[in-house]
């Protein structure tokens, strides 16, 4: 959808040049030299009689030359005629008739002289013919009256003008006559009727002339055409209006454009075809105009001579008639004489060739006289088409006119010899400077002139060599050509031109430019109405070279709009439009080339709606809908939807009804009785749907019985006593007729009844009372109208009204599986008892007790439903050590029944939860105090604590692990005999006899002893001295120099010797002490993804515990949120994982503390 092209204004020049060739030796106009006629009137010369004659006739020559003329081959003497001027310094004649001239008193045949003392030219003989616009003669027309299917034809016959004048026809209001297959004009002006129709009935045929000459209109007088009808019209094969026969001639000139014209008369009206006997229409050149009864072939040439035959078809037979064409030719040059300059002593020669049909004869003038009786000249001699010349002399100078001519024309050149003794001289500017882009032809001119023809060579560079070889064309008219420029043909380049009486040079510049590209071109756009397109053009070119870019669309210039915004290297259009559909060119014009890029924006939008909907085929039950499409707007129509409207029951509501493809615009349809129908048609495209189309006419179809019943008809009650029938009613369209009602009928199923039926309007419901509690029933509901009942409606069953269960689950049975799963077991209720649909039974529980605690709390019952009729079902969530009560009920679609009695079961202990607290208290030198919370959830009966604990090192290493036990009773610990400042881990939980609970773990430092610290402040020898200061300052340094490259490499997530030996030991169960205990935090690295909450609870095996004893129900049951599989069992799993013992050995997950580090060197 891209095209791009390129023009170099260097290719342009190559044409200019090469053609210069042909003059490359025009004399200067300061060197003598023989008349040149430059500019004449043409041979057939038609003026307008009411303005001046202007018969052109101009020369040019040194001396200047004179002018005179001819008339009717005789001297025309315009000094005697006071109308008649010659223009000063010109041979140019005025012939004044707008002072009282007549034009009709100068026609003749004109030729002008333009003489000097080296020679005379002569013009071509010049026609004078004045226009004429003559009015129609009179005549009396007679009414045409015309047998409906008969041919026709009504005669122009204009009056013959001067030139012919333009024929067409047209009514009084002066609006063209409109034409077809069957009524057309012909090539004579006659109005031609295949076969009339009654609608060409009419009284003001008119046709008109039109005189461009005299810009005059003719008319004629109307012709009245009446056409009578006659039953049935009789049908006629084709019979030929014109040409008439057979076979005809044609005569046409080369160059001339041909026309062949066949026009016949028929009903049906016949078709035309042409063809070539033996050949081809000639391709590119054959066109076909007037509803193809005009064969129009252009430039034609002796080749498209031949047979041409036209055919006339219809469905009854054909005709043909046969043009035989001879193309003749006037005659035309195949070499025409040009101007020669020679110096004395040379040799040379004039040619004159022509060519034509038949072939032309050839004749030579000297100064405008015949060859034969002009002045004899011995250096010249004729040859038929060739005079040669030889050593000629200065008297040799003159004028030769060639005339070819045969019976079609003639052609006539004036060419001139100029004998001239003149050094070289260069013409063209002396440093011109040509620029051109790179890799396209570099022409470098060297205009020059001398007699003899001087010997032209190129250097480039002041002190280069002569230029020859492939890559360089030398032309005949100095022209140097560098076919395929380059970067290094950049340079001075010199021109030498040599003859026998000198020598001259000239120098000149040329450039090599960077192609002008576009490195970003538009591309194809589709883009929807309203929306907003823009095309790219980004370029690149020589950086000397100012680029200007101009945008077109369709090759024309782009709408004066403001929503075409142009920016530097971008066209953007706003709120696109239908009419911006197109091809948008992006044209980047330096002086030296030209670049263009295009692309096609296709602009889509939903398509437009349907019209001219006609309904056809009207049945009972269907109809046939046909439509015309809207436009598409570029983007296919995919399918057509097709909507109706009823009436008589629904009016302004439109209903689906079919859809059909997009190539489709007829449907069938089906149709309902009783319906008053409208249709109308969307089109869908891939951008959307169109507005609705026009609606169709309407079509009431006929009443009938209904076809259907109604649907979804349901019976249940609403109440113990009755039975609620409902159903879904029949729409409007499908009741099929008026008056709609309903036949509702029921019976009890299983019991030997007859139907009970009411008949009901206007209504979906019906209430049956007194009937039994939750019995079955048969129903059935029979649509009706005036025109009868629907088909036998099908039976549904129904129930009457539900009433509450009346008795309870029996043979409740618990099973304790662990201390906090139960499975709970009981009877099914009979189910006459359940009065109802069973929709499941409900398992009531709730926490009596803890066993542990002696303490009750607010009792809070939990509910789980079980689908179905089920039998047991599970409990999740309980409590260890703790006691329940539960009792189980029926439910059906009333409610509950009654409950069981309550059944009493207790839950086995479980671990207790880790203890509430532990604090580390009163630091000495050897001991600490450590005080605790028991469990919030004991589960059990507790019997002891155990508490491990170990020393962590400066290295942050673990030592040996310590464990005691402790007395259930006990809450608080002194820890005796332990090290000085020295930090230790501690591990706690608690114990029921089912095993140990979850552990919390703490750490704490022991103070450091100040006796030592007293004796190390005595020794005051060494610490007063300055060479220990200083040293002791440098270790300082040092130390704090380490510390912070540390934390640097533990804050970007490093790893370095003492978190390597920690994770070589790590304790999963280390947990940070409280905020409150002054104790430090747990250290923690990205790479180690453990939680650094202080005060954390979290088991070493990372599973989260609750605190408390609420129960989760979250996997289980329907009634608490639960969720069952289809046995009632709940879905997931029970497991308990012990907890990991402290790691015997040394291992830590400490962070290094300043504090510690600095104890390592105290």
């Amino acid at each position: 959808m891209m095209k791009k092209k390129s023009i170099s204004a260097s290719k342009a020049s190559l044409v200019f040049f090469l053609c210069q060739m042909i003059s490359a030796l025009d004399v200067p106009l300061d060197l003598s030299q023989p008349p040149t006629i430059t500019q004449q009137s043409p041979k057939d010369y038609i003026v307008d009689p009411r303005e001046n004659i202007v018969i052109q006739c101009e020369a040019k020559g040194k001396p200047p030359p004179s002018f005179s003329w001819t008339r009717n081959g005789t001297h025309f003497d315009i000094d005697k005629d006071e109308l008649v001027t010659m223009k000063p310094n010109s041979g140019t004649l005025v012939i004044n008739i707008m002072n009282g001239g007549k034009a009709e008193a100068y026609e003749g045949v004109y030729q002008c002289t333009a003489r000097n003392e080296r020679g005379a030219a002569i013009s071509n003989n010049i026609v004078i013919r004045p226009s004429r616009s003559p009015l129609w003669t009179k005549e009396k027309l007679e009414p045409n009256q015309v047998r409906e299917g008969d041919s026709l034809v009504l005669h122009c016959r204009p009056p013959v003008g001067l030139p012919p004048p333009i024929i067409f026809w047209m009514d009084n209001a002066f609006q063209r006559l409109p034409q077809s297959e069957r009524v057309s004009q012909g090539l004579n002006g006659d109005l031609y009727f295949s076969n009339v129709q009654p609608e060409d009935t009419r009284e003001d045929y008119i046709c008109y002339a039109r005189f461009n000459h005299t810009q005059t209109i003719q008319q004629k007088q109307p012709i009245s055409v009446k056409v009578f009808s006659t039953k049935p019209v009789t049908e006629r094969p084709p019979i030929l209006l014109t040409p008439t026969g057979t076979t005809s001639n044609k005569v046409e000139l080369r160059g001339n454009v041909l026309l062949l014209e066949c026009i016949a008369a028929g009903l049906p009206t016949p078709v035309i075809r042409w063809i070539k006997e033996g050949g081809e229409l000639p391709a590119n050149r054959t066109f076909f105009e007037n509803f193809k009864k005009t064969l129009k072939i252009v430039d034609v040439s002796e080749a498209d001579s031949g047979n041409y035959k036209c055919i006339a078809r219809n469905i009854l037979g054909s005709t043909h008639h046969v043009i035989s064409v001879t193309v003749k030719a006037a005659p035309y040059w195949i070499t025409a004489p040009r101007n020669l300059v020679l110096s004395p002593g040379e040799d040379g020669s004039l040619i004159c060739r022509a060519n034509g049909n038949p072939k032309p004869s050839i004749s030579w003038l000297s100064n405008g006289v015949p060859i034969a009786i002009a002045p004899e000249d011995p250096s010249r001699k004729v040859d038929g088409d060739t005079i040669i010349f030889s050593a000629v002399q200065e008297r040799s100078s003159a004028v030769y006119q060639c005339n070819a001519s045969n019976e079609y024309g003639y052609l006539l050149a004036n060419a001139f010899v100029n004998v001239l003794a003149e050094p070289p001289r260069i013409l063209t500017p002396a440093n011109k400077l040509y620029q051109v882009i790179l890799d396209s032809p570099a022409l470098i001119d060297c205009a020059y002139f001398g007699s003899p023809k001087p010997e032209i060579e190129w250097f480039k560079g002041v002190k280069g060599s002569i230029l020859r070889g492939n890559e360089y064309v030398f032309h005949d008219n100095g022209t140097l050509e560098i076919p395929v420029a380059q970067k290094d043909s950049s340079g001075t380049y010199t021109c030498v031109a040599r003859n026998e009486l000198g020598k001259i040079q000239n120098e000149v510049q040329l450039e090599v430019k960077d192609p002008t590209l576009i490195i970003k071109q538009p591309e194809y756009k589709v883009i929807q109405r309203y929306g907003h397109v823009s095309f790219e053009c980004i370029i690149k070119h020589d950086s000397t070279l100012i680029p200007t870019v101009i945008w077109l669309k369709d090759n024309d210039e782009l709408p004066d709009d403001e929503r075409f915004l142009v920016g530097k290297d971008n066209l953007t259009i706003m709120n696109v439009t239908d009419k911006d559909d197109g091809t948008y060119t992006c044209i980047v014009n330096t002086t030296l080339d030209s670049v263009s890029a295009s692309a096609v924006l296709t602009v889509v939008a939903r398509p437009n709606p349907p019209f001219d909907l006609e309904l056809t085929g009207q049945l009972e039950r269907s109809i046939e809908l046909s439509w015309i499409p809207g436009d598409e707007n570029n983007s296919p129509i995919t399918s057509f939807v097709i909507e109706y409207e009823d009436g008589l029951h629904e009016p302004g509501v439109w209903h689906y009804q079919t859809e059909v493809p997009g190539s489709q615009t007829t449907v069938q349809l089906k149709l309902s009785p009783y319906v008053n129908y409208s249709f109308r048609v969307i089109a869908v495209n891939e951008i959307g749907r169109s507005q609705p189309s026009e609606p169709s006419e309407q079509y009431l179809t006929k009443s009938a019985n209904p076809d259907e019943n109604p649907s979804n008809v349901q019976g249940i009650g609403s109440e113990p006593d009755n039975l609620v029938i409902t159903w879904e009613s029949l729409k409007g369209f499908q009741s099929n007729g008026p008056g709609l009602q309903y036949k509702v009928s029921w019976r009890q199923k299983d019991v030997d009844d007859e139907w009970t039926s009411v008949v009901v309007a206007n209504v979906s419901k019906y209430i049956v009372s007194g009937t039994p509690t939750f019995v079955p029933y048969e129903i059935k509901v029979q649509a009706l109208n005036d025109l009868g009942y629907a088909p036998e409606p099908s039976e549904v069953i129904g129930h009457s009204g539900e009433d509450l269960p009346m008795v309870a689950p029996g043979n409740v049975q618990v099973h304790v599986i662990n201390s906090t799963l139960a499975k709970v077991h009981w009877d099914p209720v009979p189910l006459k008892s359940v009065r109802g649909h069973l929709q499941g039974y409900k398992v009531y529980y709730w926490k009596v007790q803890s066993l542990s605690r002696r303490s009750k709390r607010h009792i809070e019952k939990k509910i789980l439903t079980f689908r179905g009729n089920k039998t047991f079902g599970m409990l999740p969530g309980l409590e260890p050590y703790s006691s329940y009560k539960l009792n189980v009920r029926v439910v059906n679609g009333k409610g509950e029944g009654p409950a069981s009695p309550d059944k009493v079961f207790k839950t086995p202990e479980g671990v207790p939860s880790s203890p509430s607290f532990l604090k580390i208290t009163n630091p000495t030198l050897d001991s600490l105090t450590l005080e605790w919370g028991s469990p919030t959830h004991p589960n059990g009966i507790l019997i002891s604590y155990i508490l491990k604990f170990q020393p962590i090192n400066n290295t942050h290493e673990l030592g040996p692990l310590v464990e005691i036990r402790i007395p259930a009773n006990e809450s608080s610990l002194i820890l005796k005999n332990l090290n000085y400042s020295t930090r230790y881990k501690f591990y706690f939980n608690a114990q029921t006899s089912v095993g140990s609970g979850s552990q919390i773990t703490e750490e704490a430092v022991t103070i450091m002893d100040e006796g030592k610290m007293a004796m190390a402040s005595r020794q005051v020898d060494i610490a007063t001295q300055g060479w220990f200061i200083g040293l002791m300052c440098a270790v300082a340094l040092l130390i704090l120099i380490l510390l912070i490259v540390c934390f640097i490499r533990r804050n970007k997530g490093g790893k370095y010797p003492v978190k390597e030996k920690e994770d070589a030991h790590a304790d999963p169960e280390i947990q940070p002490m409280k905020e409150d205990d002054g104790t430090f935090g747990e250290y923690s690295d990205a790479e180690d993804h453990k939680p650094l909450k202080k005060g954390s609870r979290t088991p070493s095996d990372r599973t989260v515990k609750k605190e408390d004893s609420d129960d989760s129900l979250v996997d289980y049951g329907e009634g608490v949120n639960g969720q069952f599989n289809e046995d009632g069992s709940f879905i997931g799993q029970y497991s308990g994982k012990k907890e990991k013992e402290p790691a015997e050995g040394n291992e830590s997950s400490e962070a290094p503390s300043p504090v510690n580090a600095m104890n390592s060197f105290v």
